[in-house]
């Protein structure tokens, strides 16, 4: 017996290594220090910060892995596991610095899973972060054939001064939402049930898509990294960001209000067709989709009601959707209310 008898490829994950290269080189900040292959990643903290502040985030990317495996498509699903992270670190207003990954299957693919690297590397990219190392394990025996986990890791920095943490948020200022990219990658059971329990397909198109509704909820999740992180360099006055992932708006928007409530006003932004087509094939009450959905709003600011309108616009030059969609109010619970 050897190794690869017992289901451990060590060729294909020399072939993995080969293949990635080139796209974790791709995301390089000048901070990194090494190269891939050592046993941690080397990274130097930026200078010019008084009282820097690290801030971590990990997650991965769910249940909507099932829907890469049934398309077998696997080039986005590594920007929604960066995304997931990077939005995280985002709202306490760091930058992402670096990212690492952890990439989990059952018998190593290397091009099925270089597709995801690709994928991470342009989530990293796009957030402005290293991908600074990774974890690939061969568990056979405990994935299904052609099946693989991710998840992220991402670290931030910040002034203290200029953390994010919702101590700065008053009543009467303004929630603006970001639009998202679509479901972003929460929900997932419910969204597979929904299509399983009615028979629907992947490949077919409902009326009023453009696309299928594999690939449309196969979207890849949306990162707000560079132009938010422009307009808090820029002194704008956003006093709270709420990344709006599992638990929708209803748990998340509170989270980053310093314990104030959120009155948001239904009809204020575009809530995108597959959202409608879930709650309608799906029997799903309003409620059900504010706790699981972000139902269009990927990342909500909170605001000086005064600067409101100029964030609104820098954001908007960014290339980024902005609607105006409540205020902060004093409650008794620090809760969503819609109107």
């Amino acid at each position: 017996m050897d190794y690869k008898s017992a289901g451990v490829n060590i060729e294909a994950g020399h072939e993995f290594v080969s293949r990635i290269r080139s796209a974790v080189e791709r995301t390089r900040r000048p901070e990194q220090l090494g190269s891939v292959g050592g046993f941690g990643g080397l990274f130097a903290l930026p200078a010019g910060y008084s009282e820097p502040v690290l801030v971590a985030g990990t997650d991965g990317v769910g249940t909507k892995l099932k829907l890469a495996f049934a398309l077998d498509r696997h080039d986005t699903i590594g920007i929604d596991c960066v995304a997931m992270c990077a939005n995280d670190v985002l709202a306490q207003g760091a930058e992402p610095l670096f990212f690492l990954d952890y990439l989990a299957t059952g018998s190593l693919a290397p091009a099925q899973l270089a597709q995801v690297v690709e994928g991470i590397a342009a989530g990293c990219l796009e957030a402005g972060c290293t991908l600074l190392g990774g974890e690939t394990a061969e568990m056979p025996g405990f994935y299904e054939r052609g099946e693989y986990d991710v998840a992220g890791f991402c670290v931030g920095i910040v002034e203290r001064d200029r953390l994010i943490d919702g101590s700065r948020v008053r009543p009467d200022d303004v929630l603006l939402g970001l639009a998202s990219s679509g479901v972003h990658s929460n929900g997932f059971s419910l969204v597979r049930r929904i299509v399983e329990v009615t028979g629907h397909d992947w490949q077919e198109i409902p009326p009023g898509f453009d696309t299928p509704l594999g690939e449309t909820l196969l979207t890849p999740t949306r990162i707000y990294v560079k132009p938010v992180l422009a307009a808090l360099k820029a002194g704008l006055d956003i006093r709270g960001i709420a990344h709006i992932t599992g638990g929708g708006l209803i748990e998340n928007v509170p989270r980053a209000l310093g314990g104030l409530a959120a009155r948001l006003v239904r009809g204020s932004w575009p809530v995108p067709p597959i959202f409608h087509w879930l709650a309608t094939h799906g029997e799903v009450l309003q409620q059900d989709m504010e706790t699981t959905f972000n139902l269009g709003l990927g990342l909500v600011l909170a605001c000086g009601a005064d600067e409101a309108e100029r964030i609104a616009d820098f954001l908007g030059e960014r290339g980024e959707k902005v609607y105006r969609v409540g205020t902060v109010i004093d409650a008794p619970a620090p809760a969503v209310y819609f109107i």
